[in-house]
């Protein structure tokens, strides 16, 4: 397996953003990156929950407040559930 580029975004990652739901609360079956900026700032204010759905919630909070969604498009169009 080649080395990772540490620039490049992990596309499992990014993948995992684009078909995984939020398991629970208002938002609860919605993708994770169709979650609202502002529901992200609430778990950054309030704190993220632990674990792999935690770190999800912060890349793509990352993603939406740096104006990188654009990473996003190519699995929009690869996935059918997007």
């Amino acid at each position: 397996m080649p080395p990772t580029d540490p620039t490049q975004p992990d596309p499992q990652l990014l993948e995992q953003l684009m078909t995984m739901e939020m398991p629970f609360g208002k938002y609860k079956g919605t993708l994770l990156y169709r979650l609202p900026v502002f529901y992200l700032e609430w778990f950054d204010r309030q704190g993220w929950p632990q674990g792999k759905l935690g770190m999800l919630l912060q890349t793509i909070y990352q993603i939406k407040i740096n104006g990188l969604e654009y990473l996003l498009e190519p699995l929009k169009k690869t996935n059918p559930r997007t």
